[in-house]
């Protein structure tokens, strides 16, 4: 739903409920009415689909997840710019093991629309280290990993990091591989 629709809503919603208050002598159900314009005020400001994928990436459902925020088709229009970031950093949890490939631009743009919680932070930084470790840019994803581990205060990916942290340690794969039936043969064959 676009977002001023949800502002003409509890509009409307006030308009009535001081309408019962006041012209009816309903004040009762005009608390009620009053009250619930809160729900579109808050709705405004955190979307539906965001609040719904965050559930269900709680519970481990990522496909569901991904189908909440498919609801959203232009993110300008039905999210409140403090949700731009979410929206992106949401897409890339959700498409990080079907498709890696797609994550590290999501992630980066979630990252510069902005995400308050320092732990959404960190975990952005995180798939952005191992995205750049994956594609060999071993620096920068140091880097990011450094930053990450900055960010998570709270020591919730402290094993996750370290694991990259091990990952950067050991030789490129690339370079060391072998091809296993030349190793059968000598000189001459």
């Amino acid at each position: 739903m676009n977002k001023n629709i949800k502002l003409a809503v509890a509009a409307l919603l006030i308009g009535l409920g001081i309408y019962m208050m006041f012209f009816t002598r309903e004040t009762g159900w005009g608390v009620v009415v009053f009250l619930l314009s809160a729900l579109p005020i808050f709705l405004y400001f955190k979307n539906e689909n965001i609040l719904l994928a965050f559930w269900q990436m709680r519970k481990q459902r990522m496909e569901t997840a991904a189908d909440y925020l498919k609801n959203i088709t232009n993110y300008r229009t039905q999210l409140h710019k403090t949700q731009y970031g979410y929206y992106h950093y949401l897409t890339g949890l959700t498409l990080a093991q079907d498709s890696p490939a797609k994550v590290e631009p999501l992630m980066k743009k979630a990252l510069e629309y902005g995400l308050n919680m320092k732990h959404d932070r960190a975990m952005a930084t995180l798939n952005l280290a191992a995205v750049a470790i994956s594609k060999g840019r071993r620096q920068e994803g140091q880097k990011l990993l450094e930053e990450a581990k900055r960010l998570d205060t709270a020591g919730m990916m402290t094993d996750q990091i370290k694991m990259m942290k091990d990952q950067l340690k050991m030789p490129s794969m690339q370079k060391h591989m072998h091809n296993p039936h030349m190793r059968q043969r000598g000189k001459f064959f």
